[in-house]
């Protein structure tokens, strides 16, 4: 193997990061310090030492990252890598399990359930102590299961859902099943009890890395102290732990403290120097996590000096701040060249979503959503436009498959696959079916159904949506009178009784039926918007499913220009974009209401949250704007909000509080080149 040029390519720390390869290190690396370069660029040395791939143990949190891990050492070292072990934490645990099935009482084809199977065999379990599933909340139920098997809880009084725990636990035994939880539970649990496994896992792997450290779990941790306890053991693990933000899902900061009393031997390596972001962005960063206590002291420092301030903007509420994000995306994107691709849009709620989607939308602003649900993707508003749309193509099988028991009709599975049939034979849409059926039953032929209630149950629906096709493209009333497109589909959904299908759905929880339905009144409301735009020439129905099919489509198909992207700032953890803009940061969202209390405990929780904070200033390269409102909307009221407390913590020197900029008559040469970009984005 070539010998390998780290001088020209790392700074100083970078450089002895990467080749200290003996006892532990602790490697503390500060956000855009180039953290993946140095772990790629280690396993390299240690391949270019004479170290064997078999040797190394590479763990980190996501396919993804292990992927690019990867891929990057095999560019370095041009090697094909097929006895190197780098995965997820979960991923060695499979491979653990399967490796000792047999004596950990498996056969060696053993599934590994997933969250929907996992659900499926608590209802079981609970039936089994002849508790109906319908009144328990399922979900919070498989949390709660996975807390306790993960050691983050204790079982506190509640003896009949110990007892389908226990129930639970011997079902994923008699299937030779595990959960994803079991992944580090069974080998933590193996190590712990067959000291000889244990020991071949410590002979095979003599050096062990961590990335992401300070997202460890306590049974994570365990696992790699149980792999890593001997004599100058060669460990060495990378993390921040002021982007430590992933407690609720059992992540510990302090493991990193556990590191160091641990391994008292270790070589501790700081990487301060950020190649991301201008120093301005840093600074801000750098005075909000200063407040933290009991952090490890860094101050990350750029190359890249000066920057643009940092703008601050108070709109008057949530819409007026979806329309001042929209209007700057578009307008910087035309002036400074910056693609789509290159925004990020950060929220701390899914919540706070919606109103910024339909200001894209208005201003035809390509967008993805992640880290959340998308607001056209939401089940209950996919299934008001399935509705729409098959009331405005009735041979849209997907739409009516979706809907044609939603609510619930008593038109079960028997009686769609027995109208799929007839489709089939005859070459058509399900709806021609229906209406071949729904004829020969009007002609007195014979039933094609021996359930005479579900096809009396197709012919109402059938009639139903007739009607509305009529009401919708006629859009007048038995009087005459002209609809508007909202007042049709507010009509439609009154005399479907979505409301009563969403409190069913939820077991009667009012709370979550009403949070669903007031998506759906908003997204009245955004075709209201939309009707009532007087530059709007065409409102029909067909104009405004037209209009959100970009949305709304799931194709994964990225064209020229890109997307915009939205997301919660834990899902942006880890990425990077020239232009971010940060939502909604105020007291109750930026720290979260949640976290926000007088009691001792809770002081961590605002510390999370302000770490939670620092990744989403830490996420922009040149240009950070943050919003503010000074009033939002939440259920059917209006609250006064007030500034995040965390604004306050930023240099005050740093910041530009945002002032309307005034209208300007461009000149000849800039009013060609906007509209040149203009053609440019319709070709």
């Amino acid at each position: 193997m070539a010998k390998l040029n780290f001088a020209a390519d790392l700074n100083e720390p970078q450089i002895k990061a990467v080749t200290t390869i003996e006892g532990p290190v602790l490697i503390i690396a500060g956000a855009g310090s180039g953290k993946t370069r140095v772990i790629t660029c280690r396993i390299a040395h240690m391949l270019n030492k004479g170290i064997p791939q078999s040797n190394i143990l590479a763990l980190t949190f996501t396919n993804k990252a292990a992927r690019e891990m990867e891929t990057r050492v095999k560019e370095i070292t041009g090697k094909k890598l097929q006895s190197l072990t780098v995965s997820t934490f979960h991923a060695f645990g499979l491979k653990t399990i399967r490796e000792n099935a047999e004596l950990l009482g498996y056969r060696k084809n053993f599934s590994v359930y997933d969250e929907t199977d996992k659900m499926t065999l608590i209802k079981e379990s609970l039936r089994e102590y002849k508790i109906q599933p319908k009144g328990v909340d399922i979900y919070a139920l498989s949390q709660q299961f996975s807390k306790i098997k993960t050691g983050m809880v204790q079982w506190t009084g509640d003896a009949a859902m110990q007892d389908v725990y226990n129930e639970y636990q011997t079902g994923l035994k008699i299937y030779n099943s595990v959960d994803f939880d079991d992944l580090l539970t069974i080998p933590l649990e193996l190590f712990e009890k067959h000291s000889d496994a244990l020991q071949k896992y410590r002979q095979k792997y003599k050096y062990i890395m961590v990335d992401e450290f300070q997202d460890t779990s306590l049974i994570q941790y365990k696992l790699l102290r149980l792999l890593a306890e001997k004599k100058n053991a060669n460990v060495c693990v990378v993390g921040d732990d002021d982007q430590s933000i992933y407690s609720w899902r059992g992540a510990n900061y302090k493991n990193i403290l556990l590191f160091e009393n641990d391994f008292p031997e270790r070589i501790e390596i700081k990487l301060e120097q950020n190649y991301r972001s201008t120093s301005n962005i840093l600074d801000a960063a750098n005075g909000v996590i200063s407040r933290n206590t009991g952090r490890k002291d860094k101050k990350l420092w750029s190359g890249n000096a000066g920057g643009k301030p940092i703008e601050l903007h108070y709109p008057e509420n949530e819409s007026a701040e979806a329309d001042f994000i929209a209007n700057q995306v578009r307008d910087i994107f035309l002036s400074d060249n910056i693609k789509y691709h290159d925004f990020g849009v950060l929220t701390r709620t899914n919540s706070l979503m919606r109103n910024i989607e339909e200001a894209f939308l208005a201003e035809d602003i390509p967008y993805k959503v992640s880290g959340g649900t998308s607001f056209f993707q939401r089940k209950e508003i996919k299934d008001i436009i399935s509705y729409m749309r098959l009331i405005a193509n009735p041979d849209d099988d997907v739409s009516l498959l979706r809907i044609i028991n939603t609510p619930r009709r008593g038109i079960g599975k028997t009686t769609i696959l027995s109208l799929s049939d007839n489709a089939k034979r005859n070459h058509s849409s399900l709806w021609a079916a229906l209406a071949r059926i729904n004829y020969a039953r009007s002609q007195g032929q014979k039933e094609l159904f021996q359930d005479k209630k579900a096809a009396t149950e197709l012919e109402e629906f059938s009639l139903m949506i007739e009607n509305f096709r009529t009401l919708f493209l006629e859009r007048k009333n038995e009087q005459g009178a002209r609809w508007s497109l909202s007042n049709c589909v507010k009509l439609l959904i009154d005399n479907i009784d979505y409301w009563s299908y969403l409190v069913i759905e939820h077991n009667k929880d009012e709370k979550k039926a009403r949070w669903k339905y007031s998506n759906i009144e908003y997204f009245i409301r955004m075709i209201q918007n939309w009707e009532n735009d007087p530059d709007n020439m065409d409102f029909d129905l067909y104009s405004w499913l037209n209009r959100i099919s970009l949305i709304t489509k799931d194709d994964g198909n990225d064209d020229n220009k890109g997307h915009v992207n939205l997301m919660t700032i834990h899902a942006a953890k880890g990425l990077e974009f020239p232009v971010v803009f940060i939502a909604g940061a105020e007291k109750g969202l930026i720290p979260h209401e949640k976290s926000i209390g007088e009691a001792e405990e809770e002081a961590g929780s605002i510390e999370e949250e302000r770490r939670l904070f620092y990744v989403a200033i830490t996420r922009a390269r040149e240009k950070l704007f943050i919003t503010s409102c000074r009033q939002r909307r939440k259920t059917q009221n209006t609250l006064i909000c007030e500034p995040s407390p965390f604004l306050t913590e930023i240099p005050n020197e740093l910041i530009k509080i945002h002032e309307p900029e005034k209208d300007t008559v461009p000149d000849e040469a800039q009013a060609e080149d906007y509209f040149a970009k203009m053609r440019a984005l319709l070709k």
